[in-house]
């Protein structure tokens, strides 16, 4: 492989990123196991210096933790980064809809201005900057009306302390109110080669409004990766442990599937990650592949799917083997 890496602007907002993007739920350690903070900052360290820019984080991971790790790393580094982080997840407030507990706290979903204009600032200091790139509502409130959240993230917009508005996990419903104010620039949502749902529910509506689409789980927690391979043992708190989708029998079509694109892989000299990365990136709508890391050299590995540049053949070929290989996968 050889070649830039793609750069991407976020919506019309003027703001531009890598096309890879490195997410950070697991640097925050909840239902990941833990966290080495030596090998998370050296794996944001790594993105960075492979070009990628866009960096995404969240006061829900590890409530707060990732976020602290984050600003750790950019440290004279901040010109580099694109840092994209969310808000709506509170534990400061039992306000709004009570979501789930971490570490013994409940944390309820809440949009309401009060807590916007509270939680950008601890995200802000967290961080150790005085801006946020692009600023996300985490989940959604059924609490405070969107009007109610945008006029707060416009304010916020308007004094500097963040430069784009995004929001995630919405549906139909909410985009179309989100985009009717005319304020959001993107959005960010799970998709995946086996999480396709987006494809004809909101990727219409965004691509007709210019606003960019963010995929989460881009490698599907690493199911496809070609690194999990049916022997995995998951432990701890690690979410994959009792879910269905990573069963020994779908670990078994993930590594079929990875076979069975070896050979588009081996062509272009890169791994199975970097080509399901770069297959995501040709997806109609998906602008941003948010991939996780936890060490330097899957950092590397992720990054450098931003400069491979998949034919219409090899796409083709990818297609095939999703249909052969990666159906029903959640049981």
């Amino acid at each position: 492989m050889s070649g830039e890496q793609l750069i991407r602007e976020i919506g019309r907002s003027g703001v531009k990123a890598s096309a890879v993007g490195l997410g950070t739920w697991a640097i925050g350690g909840w239902m990941w196991g833990g966290t080495d903070e030596a090998e998370s900052m050296a794996a944001i360290h790594a993105s960075l210096d492979a070009g990628v820019t866009l960096v995404d984080t969240a006061p829900a991971y590890g409530l707060g933790r990732s976020e602290e790790i984050v600003g750790k790393a950019i440290a004279g580094r901040r010109s580099k980064a694109v840092i994209a982080t969310k808000c709506g997840l509170v534990w400061h407030t039992q306000k709004g809809n009570h979501f789930f507990d971490q570490d013994g706290r409940p944390v309820h979903r809440y949009l309401g201005r009060d807590s916007i204009i509270h939680e950008v600032e601890q995200s802000l200091r967290r961080l150790g900057t005085d801006y946020i790139d692009l600023y996300i509502t985490h989940w959604q409130d059924a609490t405070t009306p969107i009007e109610e959240t945008i006029a707060a993230l416009e304010d916020l917009k308007r004094t500097g302390k963040i430069r784009a508005i995004g929001a995630s996990n919405v549906n139909r419903s909410e985009l179309k109110q989100y985009i009717e104010t005319g304020s959001l620039d993107a959005i960010q949502e799970r998709f995946s080669m086996i999480d396709r749902g987006i494809e004809a529910d909101l990727l219409p509506v965004t691509v007709a409004n210019r606003v960019s689409t963010l995929s989460y789980s881009s490698l599907a927690l690493g199911l496809l990766s070609g690194a999990i391979g049916p022997e995995r043992v998951f432990s701890g708190d690690d979410q994959r442990k009792d879910n269905p989708r990573y069963s020994v029998a779908n670990r078994r079509k993930a590594r079929d599937f990875a076979e069975t694109i070896r050979s588009v892989a081996e062509r272009h000299g890169a791994s199975i990650a970097q080509t399901v990365i770069a297959w995501t990136l040709k997806q109609p709508g998906v602008t941003f592949a948010l991939c996780g890391a936890r060490n330097p050299a899957q950092a590397i590995d992720n990054a450098q799917a931003g400069t491979l540049r998949l034919s219409g053949e090899d796409l083709a070929a990818i297609d095939a083997a999703v249909a052969a290989k990666l159906a029903n996968m959640d049981g």
